[in-house]
């Protein structure tokens, strides 16, 4: 995700300096040109979110900081740590992925653990510690406390809401036949294999998705400031001719 990030990085300083610098000039000259004549209605939206953005530049930037700083602090919470998980679970597209992502590192981590002989309360214990998701985390412990009590997997696995169907129906499969280990790897082959898929569509996307939205953000502020330059000419002409 480094490349997208930089360019996209890259692309906002660009637009921000054409806003800051270079639309402002253009209000100069069509001010003193057009002698009091209204500009084009998208002349002026593009002129006003120009003046937003200069007037207003330090205000959105320490806005960001403080908004990234407060996020950070509340993610070191036990409660806030919960609620940002939870919301990346649940916003749309990414949230499937970070949802496979967890499924794919709990079976792979608790298999490996279970097929190495690490008894199955200590290893629930380690993936807890290790699944850096406090849903995930939750969830996990919720397991760990019905197989310390003698039940099974399955339920807590289903109940937590996490986990699909499918998934919930292989660990039973392999808890019932004592082949639980091969099942959970199966999981995390399938899932990791789904991620990888995902992430790589997503990154090929991106980068035609950036293309586009600079061609039209560009193109919007090139129309933008050749409208009034349009009727400037047509105005020179008709006062030539005349």
């Amino acid at each position: 995700m480094v490349y997208p990030v930089v360019v996209l990085f890259i692309a906002m300083a660009i637009l921000s300096f054409l806003m800051i610098k270079i639309v402002p000039q253009f209000e100069t000259i069509f001010s003193e040109m057009l002698n009091g004549v209204p500009l084009p209605e998208f002349t002026q939206f593009v002129l006003g979110i120009s003046r937003a953005v200069k007037d207003h530049l330090l205000m959105m930037i320490g806005t960001g900081v403080v908004l990234f700083i407060a996020i950070k602090l509340a993610g070191r919470t036990s409660m806030g740590r919960l609620l940002i998980d939870k919301f990346k679970m649940k916003t749309p597209v990414f949230g499937d992925l970070v949802r496979k992502t967890a499924i794919a590192r709990f079976t792979r981590t608790l298999g490996t653990l279970v097929s190495s002989g690490v008894p199955i309360l200590q290893a629930l214990t380690i993936v807890k510690e290790a699944s850096g998701n406090r849903v995930v985390a939750d969830a996990v412990g919720k397991i760990h406390d019905s197989v310390k009590e003698g039940e099974s997997i399955v339920q807590p696995l289903e109940a937590s809401g996490i986990f699909p169907p499918m998934v919930v129906s292989m660990v039973d499969v392999g808890e019932s036949t004592g082949a639980l280990p091969d099942m959970l790897m199966k999981i995390a082959d399938n899932y990791e294999e789904e991620v990888d898929n995902a992430v790589s569509a997503m990154v090929s996307l991106l980068e035609p998705l950036m293309i586009i939205f600079l061609a039209v953000v560009v193109g919007g502020i090139v129309i933008a400031l050749f409208l009034p330059m349009i009727k400037i000419i047509t105005t020179l002409g008709q006062e030539t001719s005349g």
